[in-house]
């Protein structure tokens, strides 16, 4: 069945709520932030079931939003761009394997690497004034070493999380897309 403009943007527009949604169920993972949630989960399936332009466009809009009314806090606009905005536009990556035979699960994998990546970065650059204390019982000063750590502790089951997920939607996405069984 081919999807009118209109139909993705409502669709886009539901998920990108949905993700919003998420971003209050979830599990803290230390005092100095990070959770582990689905929030990426929706726009992963955006961008499996329309494309790249769409999954960035509905992360854009869900890293932004989730800034603004989900308390977003950073250092400055350099953080807020890309802890939230960019971060989440990232998994919109997803995107580039709309279409393929393992497009759903291949694009989560992605999605959630490109994510952790921007996060990274930005541990590594604007959250290096953080790194002279200790995380997850590792004391460093090596601001690569704090950002793997402290990302990593919720990137990784957030990520595995949503990439199981993404598996197990597969029948009901391409189902409710019209797509041959693959």
């Amino acid at each position: 069945m081919k999807r009118t403009t209109l139909q993705k943007m409502a669709t886009t527009a539901v998920m990108s709520a949905l993700a919003v949604i998420l971003t209050w169920v979830e599990i803290q993972v230390g005092p100095a932030g990070g959770s582990i949630n689905i929030v990426m989960l929706p726009i992963i399936i955006v961008a499996y079931c329309y494309g790249l332009a769409w999954g960035v466009g509905s992360g854009l809009v869900v890293g932004f939003v989730k800034c603004i009314i989900g308390g977003g806090i950073g250092w400055g606009l350099p953080s807020i761009l890309l802890d939230y905005v960019l971060a989440y536009a990232a998994v919109g990556l997803a995107g580039i394997f709309s279409g393929k035979k393992w497009g759903l699960g291949i694009g989560a994998v992605i999605g959630c690497i490109a994510r952790f990546g921007v996060h990274f970065i930005s541990g590594v650059t604007i959250y290096a004034i953080a790194t002279n204390t200790e995380i997850a019982g590792v004391m460093t000063s090596n601001a690569w070493l704090y950002s793997l750590i402290y990302n990593g502790l919720y990137m990784l089951p957030s990520s595995v999380i949503v990439i199981a997920l993404a598996f197990v939607l597969k029948k009901p996405i391409d189902t409710y897309m019209g797509k041959k069984k693959s």
